[in-house]
């Protein structure tokens, strides 16, 4: 028979066009922010509280999603996803006042956005995939920075030329007639409802019988259907040194840099053309470096992989701080761009090794609230630090220091084989008497 692509690659770019989608809409809302204070007699700060509950209404959702995920099934929670987020956009177009528009674009909109997020994506890949997941996670999480590159400015485009109405017409139609009955029609939740097994299933049962490792039938299925209380999670450091540096990489990325960083050029006195530059290169690098981490994260430590993101960050801060010059600020937006959404990759993948006998979506969904959350607050917090004293250092030194210690409770995390073989043996223990 002839060799054909497995359909593990179809369900992730699937899921690619669903992320760079919702996700390139959502990463546009810098866009919008002048042209929605002229319409609707609005201030900053008022725009910025629209941010700021966008990211609590997005980060709260995840457990929920999590969880329905679980029940439902990816492929229907990321269709209504779609569905929301396509329609809340659209709806944009008719609001008259600043409520109509938080309700459209902060609730209904990013409910959307949490639905069609990293949690769904995670358990695709890890359904799908049992090889090459680190490959897979970094392919899906290029999705969010090819939508950041193509989406942002596409809708500066169209709002400087036709308006921003006909931007948000153009992104919910985008949403409602292209991506929306794609993903409905041709993904599936697991290779079963394709009589498939999962990528790499086989050569790993090959590699396990020659090893003499395979397991019994009736131990797979015990592992297979055993279920650990989801409190014992709160018990586990590595939750807790997984979440928190997440936290943080919200706080630093989608919070303060994807928010604020055209008003930070502008105040180092760049050019429209310089910014629009810097913005650009940072999305393209982004793209280089999810991929790269993706691979990378096959091949090596992910904690050890996370560390050196986290303190690459860190020096990337230090560089913005001093760059008025614009070489400098393209500098920066090479450096950061290359490990901006390049954590998630391997937080994703550390999490599915930690948590094997857990719930991937609801342990996903904790960790991706914890980023939402520190978004919110890295969206908001410098705005209020810079209308009080008028420039963004404090929020720079801030970052600086949360991302060191990112970095240090990432360096304090254990290796997946050692939490594994102390689960095993732990299992082993129990079960000891039973026998």
């Amino acid at each position: 028979m002839n060799k054909t692509i497995h359909y593990a690659w179809v369900a992730l770019f699937l899921t690619f066009l669903a992320l760079l989608a919702v996700q390139g809409v959502r990463l546009s809302f810098g866009a919008f922010i002048q042209p929605w204070e002229e319409e609707f007699s609005v201030d900053r700060a008022t725009i910025s509280l629209l941010s700021m509950g966008s990211f609590i209404i997005y980060g709260v959702s995840q457990p929920v999603v999590g969880r329905l995920i679980d029940r439902y099934g990816v492929r229907k929670i990321l269709s209504v996803s779609i569905l929301l987020v396509g329609l809340g956009i659209l709806l944009t177009r008719f609001a008259t006042s600043s409520w109509q528009l938080f309700a459209l674009y902060a609730v209904i909109a990013s409910l959307g956005v949490g639905g069609a997020s990293n949690v769904a994506a995670t358990v695709i890949i890890t359904n799908w995939f049992q090889t090459k997941r680190g490959l897979a996670f970094g392919i899906m999480e290029a999705g969010v920075g090819v939508g950041q590159m193509l989406l942002v400015p596409a809708s500066l485009f169209f709002i400087d030329w036709f308006g921003w109405k006909q931007a948000v017409l153009v992104q919910g139609l985008f949403l409602l007639v292209l991506v929306f009955p794609v993903v409905l029609l041709w993904l599936r939740n697991k290779p079963a409802e394709k009589r498939l097994q999962p990528l790499g299933a086989e050569e790993a049962a090959a590699r396990r019988r020659a090893d003499g490792t395979e397991e019994s039938p009736e131990k797979g299925t015990a592992a297979r259907t055993e279920t650990v209380p989801a409190w014992r999670v709160l018990r586990m450091r590595q939750f807790w040194f997984l979440l928190l540096p997440f936290f943080v990489c919200g706080i630093t990325t989608t919070g303060l840099m994807d928010t604020h960083l055209i008003p930070i050029s502008h105040d180092h006195g760049f050019s429209t053309e310089v910014t629009s530059a810097a913005v650009s290169l940072l999305a393209g690098c982004n793209i280089v470096g999810i991929l790269i981490s993706g691979i990378v994260a096959d091949r090596w430590s992910s904690k050890k992989l996370l560390c050196l993101l986290y303190g690459t960050r860190a020096i990337s801060i230090v560089i913005l701080i001093y760059s008025h010059e614009p070489l400098l600020l393209l500098a920066f937006s090479v450096l950061f761009g290359l490990v901006d959404f390049a954590t998630v990759a391997p937080t994703q993948l550390l999490a599915t090794q930690y948590f094997k006998r857990y719930s991937i979506g609801f342990i996903l969904g904790w960790l991706f609230l914890s980023h939402q959350l520190g978004s919110a607050l890295g969206a908001y917090l410098p705005g209020v630090l810079y209308s009080q004293t008028g420039s963004y250092q404090l929020s720079f030194m801030a970052s600086i220091l949360l991302l060191i210690g990112a970095f240090l409770l990432n360096l304090l995390l254990p290796e997946p084989e050692q939490v594994n073989q102390t689960a095993a043996v732990s299992a082993e223990a129990s079960d000891g008497p039973a026998r």
